[in-house]
């Protein structure tokens, strides 16, 4: 990354906006930057001090004057263990896949895991040819990714119907039991014999005996928990009556495999917007739509996953994938499959996505959701993805969010480090050493402000430093005019 910049122009934050989460019309409260250009490494130190992307626009909610406060919110995927929930929304997966029946149910509120619209300021001042002459940023080189599927799982889910409640009443003469078939076993049952059976099909197969002692133990199985990626792996049996598939797609710069399917892409995300956000026919456009083809130019990669279903794009999510984490930027599906749960079962095959990761890159092993909102309801399902860690807003250090709740239950607003001696570690120290570019020169703010005699500015500049921290105010470049 030597010789690649961050090139930002800050906007402050006092006017306040509309909320998306409690409606209230002014009382939304953020800082914001336009990213011309962005390196991987800085939009993870700033994501680590609260601050997000929409597009090339990032923000930061002012916590403590914002009406509905947003905490950044992590999720440890190493020590991942699906709730009960997330189980359920699996199994209905597999079984749409493998019998192809809908469930009756819409799905979850507010199930794109995605963060309100924010609004964007105006054009930037900042032309596209001075930025052509001064920097450009480095992008890796391979366009594209693919996800590598989990193999098939050697484990099988045969669940039989669920016997019915046995009423009171008197049965009538010559009703009961038909002694001439099996008696009625239960599920887990039938799975312990299934894996036996399919194990000794292995050792035969390897021209074991069939008398040698046998590798897996049935008294084991009790005990073990049922993995996400065992979850991921029902869903690839293929003899399933439909076949989805998730392909990455690099979309800043976007790739050859993007291009291909933007327009399919597109039209997902338009019946989205009209059916979920309840946009007219003529608002969504494509430069919405292709909100990581925008996106900063992250050293890592801006990426659409996107779900295939039976050879048509069903689904499409936008993520980061950073140095120590793939970050959730955004989620759309086709409303016909709302019932399916995308938004939580997505978030699920991310953070499965993540542990693959891992393998390659030991240092990548969180999966962030964006910002968690206990003061609205519809939003606190985000931290059902356990263990998870949200971060400190005075302090920017992580905290286990079973910390958090009981403060957060008494104020939306709340220091979660409880630690009065902690401080944040990256706070401005030298103003002087926060880097400006001013006519396409390169120079720290004390070579500028001696230049800029009798300049308003600093108030500003600093305030966008402590905002920054001193890292990555000594990194990125602040565009003055």
């Amino acid at each position: 990354m030597s010789g690649s910049y961050s090139i930002v122009e800050y906007f402050g934050g006092q006017d306040g906006y509309r909320c998306g989460y409690c409606k209230n019309e002014s009382g939304n409260f953020s800082h914001g930057m336009w990213s011309h250009t962005m390196t991987v490494q800085d939009y993870q130190d700033l994501i680590d001090r609260g601050w997000r992307r929409s597009g090339k626009y990032v923000y930061k909610p002012i916590m403590n004057k914002t009406c509905c406060p947003q905490y950044t919110i992590r999720c440890h995927v190493l020590n991942f263990q699906p709730s009960k929930t997330h189980k359920k929304i699996m199994k209905k997966m597999t079984k749409f896949l493998s019998k192809g029946e809908m469930p009756d149910d819409d799905g979850q509120p507010m199930d794109s895991h995605c963060e309100e619209s924010v609004p964007l300021r105006d054009s930037p001042n900042l032309q596209k040819s001075e930025l052509e002459a001064s920097i450009s940023s480095e992008i890796p080189k391979d366009e594209t990714e693919t996800v590598g599927e989990i193999p098939e799982s050697t484990r099988q889910e045969v669940v039989s119907p669920s016997p019915t409640k046995p009423t009171h009443s008197t049965p009538k003469p010559g009703m009961g039991a038909d002694p001439s078939r099996p008696q009625c076993r239960k599920a887990k049952d039938v799975r312990k014999e299934r894996r036996m059976q399919k194990e000794q099909m292995l050792q035969q197969e390897a021209g074991e005996s069939s008398t040698s002692k046998p590798a897996f133990r049935v008294q084991s199985v009790p005990n073990q928990l049922k993995s996400l990626d065992d979850f991921v792996a029902d869903t690839l049996h293929g003899d399933a009556l439909h076949r989805l598939e998730v392909r990455l797609v690099r979309s800043s710069p976007p790739s050859s495999q993007f291009k291909a399917s933007f327009d399919a892409s597109y039209q997902v995300y338009k019946l989205y917007q009209m059916a979920i956000h309840e946009d007219p026919p003529d608002k969504p456009s494509e430069s919405q739509a292709e909100v990581s083809s925008d996106a900063p130019d992250v050293g890592y990669g801006s990426f659409h996953q996107q779900y295939w279903l039976d050879g048509r794009i069903v689904a499409v999510g936008v993520i980061d994938i950073l140095p120590s984490c793939v970050s959730s930027v955004y989620l759309y599906y086709h409303p016909d499959f709302a019932a399916l749960s995308l938004g939580s079962y997505s978030a699920l095959r991310e953070i499965s996505f993540t542990r693959q990761l891992h393998l390659q890159s030991s240092k990548l092993c969180f999966y962030y959701l964006g910002f968690y909102i206990h003061s609205c309801p519809k939003m606190r399902y985000k931290g059902q993805y356990h263990p998870s860690d949200l971060l400190c807003p005075e302090t920017f250090t992580w905290m286990p969010i079973d910390c958090c709740l009981p403060l957060l239950d008494a104020s939306a607003y709340a220091r979660l480090n409880q630690d009065p001696k902690a401080v944040d570690a990256g706070t401005l120290k030298t103003l002087g050493q926060t880097l400006i570019l001013h006519r396409r020169t390169m120079m720290p703010y004390s070579a500028y402000s001696r230049k800029q005699k009798g300049s308003s500015d600093e108030r500003e500049v600093e305030q966008y430093a402590q905002l920054v921290g001193q890292i990555c105010a000594q990194r990125i470049l602040l565009y003055r005019a």
